[in-house]
C-alpha cells in the first residue's frame, strides 16, 4: 500500500515537472520527463510493485537470488578458465597433436649481427631470404635494424 502511494506521488511530481518544462517551450525534454514519470504508475498498475514488495520480504526468494548468483559466478569462472586454456578439451588435444614435438619454427633465422659502428648499411648486414619462411621475417628484421634493435 505504501509503495503504491509513493509511486503515484513520484509520477504526479514527474508529470508536474514535465508540464513546467513544456511551458518553457522545451517539448522534447518535457516528453522525455513525462515518459520517465509514467513508469512508476505503470509498474503499480501491472502488479510488479506488489510482486517486488512480496519478494523483498521472502527468505525463499532471497535464497533463490543467491542460487542464481552462484550459477552466474560458476558460468563466468568456467568461461574465463576456458579462454585462458585456449578452448575446449578437444580443441587443445587437436592443437597438441598438430604441433608435434617441435616447439621452434623450422625455418627460424639466426640473428644477424651487422657492423654497428658504420653509418651506412652494407649488403652483408641485410637479411638473406633464401626460402619463403625466412622471407616472412626479413621485413621484421629490417625494421628492427632500422631502429637499432
Amino acid at each position: 500500500m505504501i509503495a503504491e502511494t509513493v509511486c503515484s506521488a513520484v509520477s504526479a511530481a514527474g508529470l508536474g515537472i514535465a508540464a513546467i518544462t513544456a511551458y518553457r517551450k522545451r517539448f522534447l525534454a518535457a516528453a522525455r520527463i513525462a515518459a520517465y514519470s509514467l513508469v512508476p504508475i505503470g509498474l503499480v498498475m501491472t502488479g510488479v510493485v506488489e510482486w517486488l514488495a512480496d519478494t523483498a520480504f521472502s527468505p525463499t526468494a532471497w535464497a533463490g537470488f543467491g542460487v542464481l548468483g552462484l550459477a552466474w559466478a560458476l558460468f563466468a569462472t568456467t568461461r574465463v578458465v576456458e579462454r585462458r586454456r585456449g578452448g575446449t578439451r578437444k580443441e587443445r588435444r587437436a592443437a597438441r597433436a598438430a604441433a608435434g614435438p617441435e616447439a621452434v619454427a623450422p625455418a627460424a633465422s639466426a640473428p644477424s649481427l651487422g657492423q654497428g659502428g658504420q653509418g651506412s648499411r652494407t649488403a652483408a648486414s641485410r637479411p638473406a631470404a633464401s626460402s619463403r619462411g625466412e622471407d616472412d621475417f626479413s621485413d621484421i628484421e629490417a625494421i628492427l635494424k632500422k631502429h637499432g634493435i
